[in-house]
């Protein structure tokens, strides 16, 4: 019930409008310092997340930053005392990092090509073509993930020197192409899984109007698994470019062929090289170069400039990779 009760003046009453009024300004202020409050307690919260999550980022940067000649200093924590990128250029040097860095994307993306191509292949023929003994097949293909690559590494080796594949990229193309690359087995299933979850009118449409199986995969089933496309293509690329196994293996990584995870390996006992061609040996001192924390910023700046393509990558194709893993656990 509305009510309206003028206010007595003359007696300094106020009037029940009024008081009113001011219960309502002082709800909405009690709901602005309660909304104030939590938007600050969500930032903090946020911001120590973030903090805990980029800590080791922000510490080898700061790490990578600092002068050779702090190396050994305890006083210096967090903000360097003298700044300087010499350690990226001894790093970069170490790497041989433009050449590495052109030869590893070269490998990780066409064995992504290939990856995504074969995967794919294999798994809409385990969910539509059905035929005698495919479930058993399927079983092999899960055996693939649950065995440890170690256990076939000594038959692959050998399968490939028969090939004279051995100290060559071709060894990864092929199988990467054959569906045998690095964690195939979960490409196909996750494949398996999205063509499954189509609809099989579109399938059946397809058939009527006389397109042949190929066809169907190309035109009707391959442009509805973008999703599960950009999911696999990613990690691929990741696992292929993170790889030090199967490169180390096939001894891919050669003085013509450097690749910039197996630099990475040997960084520690390039330095020295690094140092006494590039003629800094003598302007650092053998105190420095001899000095094991030093040897140890080196490496783990090495390792930063060699993830910092996939951060950027990253930053470029996240709301694509966030749509397509969703997309591809709803449909899957």
């Amino acid at each position: 019930m509305n009510s309206r009760i003028t206010a007595n003046l003359g007696l300094g009453q106020l009037s029940l409008v009024e008081a009113a009024k001011e219960r309502g300004k002082n709800i909405r202020r009690v709901r602005k310092f309660q909304s104030i409050l939590i938007s600050v307690l969500r930032a903090l919260l946020l911001g120590g997340l973030c903090f805990i999550i980029l800590y080791p980022v922000i510490q080898q940067v700061l790490l990578g930053l600092r002068a050779p000649i702090d190396a050994n200093d305890p006083s210096v924590v967090w903000v360097p005392k003298n700044w300087s990128f010499q350690n990226f250029r001894l790093a970069m040097l170490v790497l041989d990092y433009w050449n590495a860095l052109l030869n590893t994307f070269k490998l990780s993306a066409i064995s992504m090509v290939l990856q995504v191509a074969s995967t794919a292949l294999a798994g809409y023929a385990f969910s539509r073509l059905k035929f005698k003994g495919s479930e058993i097949l399927f079983i092999f293909v899960i055996l693939t993930i649950v065995i440890p690559p170690q256990a076939l590494s000594l038959a692959q080796y050998l399968y490939f020197r028969d090939l004279g594949l051995i100290g060559s990229e071709n060894a990864i193309y092929l199988m990467s192409g054959l569906g045998q690359g690095i964690r195939s087995g979960i490409f196909i299933y996750i494949f398996r899984s999205f063509f499954k979850g189509l609809p099989k009118e579109l399938e059946e449409a397809a058939q009527v109007d006389g397109a042949s199986v190929f066809r169907i995969f190309w035109n009707v089933m391959l442009p509805n698994a973008r999703g599960a496309i950009i999911t696999v293509g990613l990690f691929a690329f990741v696992w292929q470019w993170n790889d030090t196994y199967y490169a180390s293996i096939f001894n891919i990584s050669t003085e013509a062929f450097p690749i910039l995870t197996m630099r990475l390996v040997n960084a520690a006992e390039n330095v020295y090289a690094a140092l006494f061609y590039s003629g800094a040996l003598s302007l650092i001192g053998q105190d420095v170069w001899s000095n094991p924390m030093f040897l140890a910023t080196i490496s783990n700046v090495a390792a930063l400039l060699m993830m910092l393509p996939l951060l950027v990558m990253y930053l470029f194709v996240q709301k694509q990779f966030v749509e397509s893993i969703e997309r591809t656990g709803i449909v899957g």
